[in-house]
């Protein structure tokens, strides 16, 4: 399902709904980030989606997580909560302008072996900080993840 992202740009159509999505911000014990590759963009970004009908936001990162990169991870606390009317996404082929209502979550891995799951992403790698910038992503994705990593006893709001 391909999709077009739009970050504070006026010509971006308006959302239609609102959708939940959760996404976790896992380091291992070395400090590196695990961020997975998605498949329609290329850009990297932590593991997350949708929060599905009936479903806890934990429950739905931890599916997500094990998903999209193979690892079972435990969550330890909130990173943000993000509702951006200027964060666009428009899925063409279902007809929906989205404005993602995002809870990140920090978390640590505790079991399984690294391995994309081929639908949505094309990689899932292990990466220290210091090499973050050298990655594509979205300049949401980045703030989220710079926000979340720097200081994790800190909950953002935005």
């Amino acid at each position: 399902m391909g999709r077009v992202e739009h970050y504070r740009n006026p010509d971006a159509p308006l959302p239609d709904r609102v959708v939940p999505a959760v996404f976790a911000l896992v380091r291992d014990a070395s400090g590196r980030l695990l961020l997975v590759r998605r498949l329609d963009s290329g850009n990297w970004e932590p593991p997350g989606g949708r929060v599905d009908p009936g479903e806890s936001a934990v429950h739905a990162v931890l599916r997500e997580v094990e998903e999209e990169s193979g690892l079972q991870v435990r969550v330890t606390s909130v990173s943000g909560v993000y509702c951006d009317p200027e964060h666009v996404l428009v899925y063409r082929s279902l007809g929906e302008v989205r404005q993602q209502f995002a809870v990140y979550l920090h978390a640590e891995p505790v079991a399984g072996a690294l391995r994309p799951d081929r639908v949505e992403t094309s990689a899932a790698a292990w990466f220290a900080v210091d090499d973050l910038d050298e990655l594509p992503m979205t300049p949401v994705v980045r703030t989220r993840i710079e926000q979340g990593l720097h200081d994790a006893a800190v909950t953002h709001l935005g």
